[in-house]
């Protein structure tokens, strides 16, 4: 029979390691790797995953929309009703903020003035009704996987 104390080691290594391949499983590099639902970037923020459509075709700055859709880990939709947000753009020398208000049921989105260029990174931050503010950064047009991903709809 094994010493009580070797038996409690194993128990801890695997809820270690039960734990961590969880906490990775939700990392920016993994969740590039995942299709979100309505073809746009996924990134974690918080309890929820937020997942960002932009317009990716022209550079010009021009009225363009932009998407958050907001789900739970499981993928659960999260309604929005009620919420308010901002997306920060910068790309290339310009830097744009673009108000996002409900739109649908776990859609927020906002039109504004942005370029669609390569090096584009977001910052979401989105207040829904009752909870602490979440944020979350992306890079949208990098890590673009699917050339229909992100048309505007």
């Amino acid at each position: 029979m094994k010493p009580i104390h070797t038996l409690f080691k194993f128990a801890a290594v695997c809820i270690f390691s039960l734990t961590s391949s969880v906490a990775l499983a939700h990392t920016d590099e993994y969740l590039d790797t995942q299709k979100g639902a309505n073809n746009g970037q996924l990134r974690m923020a918080g309890a929820y995953h937020f997942e960002l459509v932009v317009v990716r075709d022209g550079k010009e700055a021009k009225d363009k929309a932009v998407f958050v859709h907001v789900t739970d880990h499981a993928g659960t939709k999260v309604s929005t009703v009620g919420a308010g947000g901002t997306a920060t753009i910068l790309a290339g020398k310009q830097k744009a903020t673009v108000k996002l208000a409900p739109d649908g049921d776990n859609r927020m989105k906002g039109i504004g003035q942005y370029l669609s260029t390569p090096d584009m990174k977001v910052v979401v931050s989105i207040t829904l009704p009752g909870k602490a503010a979440e944020q979350a950064r992306f890079t949208p047009l990098t890590a673009a996987k699917d050339e229909h991903a992100g048309k505007a709809h």
